[in-house]
Formats: structure tokens, sequence, C-alpha cells
């Protein structure tokens, strides 16, 4: 078995999988209030057995991590039947799921028995007039719903990802953190990134990790312990709370970026395997896939890739590198 090693001598173990780059919310920093989604026919977006011979080469190469992401990867119907595809192949280990969670509770027991052990959340906020103006829409309650079922079906752990502003939901920090630690999940603060039109008309919110930090332990009153998970190895510093089982970490891509330890790829809804979140490096997987490329073909045109990924992004150097690409494309 081949392993995917960048120029940087990373080990590729992990793609995140976009199932759809449309979503049902329109969240400030993600997608422009009009939406994103580029014109076209669904006969462009992968079908499941196309995601899941990707997924099968990619396994082959040692990847043995997978995320299921969008979009809202929910609105795309019977999601579970491609996790089934992905949980069956040799070597897959791990299989998770990004979502707002607005139409998890009425999937969450079909996506774990398909081999979706754990769920990451998007949620920045408890106050639901705040929550619809964030989401342009959203329901809270719809989504608190679905954080319940994740966790009442047995999926662990269950991460809360809060995109921290300074004008919308700085304040918003304490609430939060009382209900992660009520429900035994696991809280992410994440600054916000200039990725898309989306992703830079909201940089002027920016809230450094470090003050985010200080924030978490006003309200707290306890020491913050850094915490590694060779687990769990990720973007996130972690830090356990003091005398608590409690975990909370913070995302600092612009701040403190984390690219020396990055160790994955993104696959679009369209096919396109996308080598770093903050570049416009990319390669077309559709294309040679319905051209009738055999596996080891494919195999060979995703080493030549990971050959080509980048050292880092340049998000304090230049914003606007990436202005034409959105997050909603990208799974986050």
């Amino acid at each position: 078995m081949n392993s995917l090693i960048d120029p940087f001598n990373r080990k590729i173990e992990y793609l995140r999988i976009s199932v759809t780059d449309k979503c049902n919310y329109r969240c400030s920093y993600c997608m422009p209030e009009q939406g994103a989604h580029p014109e076209g026919n669904h006969s462009e977006y992968l079908s499941y057995d196309e995601l899941a011979r990707i997924a099968k080469v990619f396994a082959e190469l040692g990847v043995w991590k997978f995320r299921l992401t969008g979009g809202e990867p929910l609105i795309r119907k019977n999601l579970h039947e491609l996790a089934s595809k992905i949980s069956a192949l040799p070597g897959v280990k791990d299989i998770a799921l990004s979502t707002n969670a607005e139409r998890l509770a009425d999937q969450a027991q079909a996506l774990l028995n398909a081999g979706v052990k754990r769920a990451n959340v998007s949620i920045d906020t408890l106050d639901p007039v705040k929550f619809e103006r964030i989401t342009r829409g959203g329901n809270l309650a719809r989504v608190k719903a679905g954080i319940d079922a994740a966790i009442a079906v047995g999926m662990t752990p269950i991460k809360l990802n809060m995109v921290v502003m300074k004008n919308t939901n700085f304040d918003d920090i304490p609430a939060m953190l009382d209900y992660a630690i009520e429900k035994g999940a696991y809280l992410r603060f994440i600054e916000t990134m200039p990725i898309g039109s989306a992703g830079i008309s909201v940089m002027d919110e920016h809230v450094s990790a470090e003050r985010i930090l200080a924030k978490v332990k006003e309200h707290l009153g306890k020491e913050l312990i850094p915490f590694v998970d060779t687990k769990e190895a990720g973007p996130a510093r972690v830090f356990k709370v003091a005398h608590s089982d409690a975990k909370i970490g913070v995302i600092s891509a612009v701040s403190q970026h984390f690219c020396e330890t990055c160790n994955r790829v993104r696959l679009t809804a369209r096919g396109v395997l996308a080598l770093c979140l903050g570049q416009e490096d990319s390669v077309d997987l559709r294309a040679p896939l319905r051209a009738g490329a055999s596996d080891d073909d494919m195999k060979a045109i995703v080493l030549a890739a990971i050959a080509k990924k980048p050292e880092r992004h340049h998000f304090n150097e230049n914003r606007h590198n990436i202005q034409f690409r959105q997050m909603v494309s990208l799974g986050g």
C-alpha cells in the first residue's frame, strides 16, 4: 500500500468529502446572503457510487479517516447509504459528520448504524433571535433537538463549533460553555477566516484565539490545561478545564496557523480535490473518473496531486487570495 506523503513530509490520512455545496442556512461568515451555488445541473455532482469509489482509492493509499460534510450534508437524501459504503472499505477506522444539525434528529440513528460515530455541529449562539440572524433563518430549537438526538443514540464525541465574532456573539461565550459542559460536548471556538467573499466580509469581526481563551478563563474561573490527544489530532489547540472532564478547543487559522501538522485534503461535491483550505490549488477527479480511469489511474492522479500540496495558507499576508472560493463549497 502506498502512503500519501506531501512535499513537506506530512502524511495525508484524512479526506473530507463534501456531498453537496447547497445549504439550508446562509451563515454570514460562510455564504453570501444571495447564496453561493454556481449554475449547473444535478449530473455535475458525484453520485454516492462515485464518491465511494474515490474513497476506496484514498483508503487504499492509507487514508483511514473520512468526514461527510457540505454545504449541509443532511439535505442530500439517504446520506447513510454513502456512509455504509465508506465504512465497509478495508482500512477505514473513522467516519464523522459535519452538520448544522437542523435535520439530524431524524437521521442520527440511521447514520450511527451506517458507521458515523461522531458529529461536529455548527452552533454560534443559544439566543434564538441572534441565531436566526446569523444563519439568516435557522431554527435553534431544531438544532438543539438534533444535538440531543445524536447524544441519545450514542454518537461521541459531539463537538460544537462556534465561530466567534466580536460584535455578534463574543458575549455568548459563557452561555455556550455552560451548555456544552451540561451536554458533555466538546466546544471549539473558531476564528473567522477570509475564505470567499462571505468570509472576507466578516474579518472586521475577527477575535483572536488568545482573547477567546481569556474570556473562557474569566467565566470558568479555572485553569485551562493544554491537552494532546493523538487519536484526535486536528487543527484545534485543546485544553482540559481543571478539576473537570470538560474540554474546549480553539481553531486559530489566522492568528496562529496550524499548517505544519496538516494531514487532510478535501473533495468537493463536484469532484474537485482541494489541496489546501487557504489556497487555490486543486485537481479535477471527476473528469478522469467519468472517462473510465482505472483505480490505478486514479491513484496515480491522487499521488501526483498530493505532490503539489502547498506548505501553508497565507491568510495574514493576503486576505483576498481566495475570494472567489466559497467556504460552503469546501466543506470547512
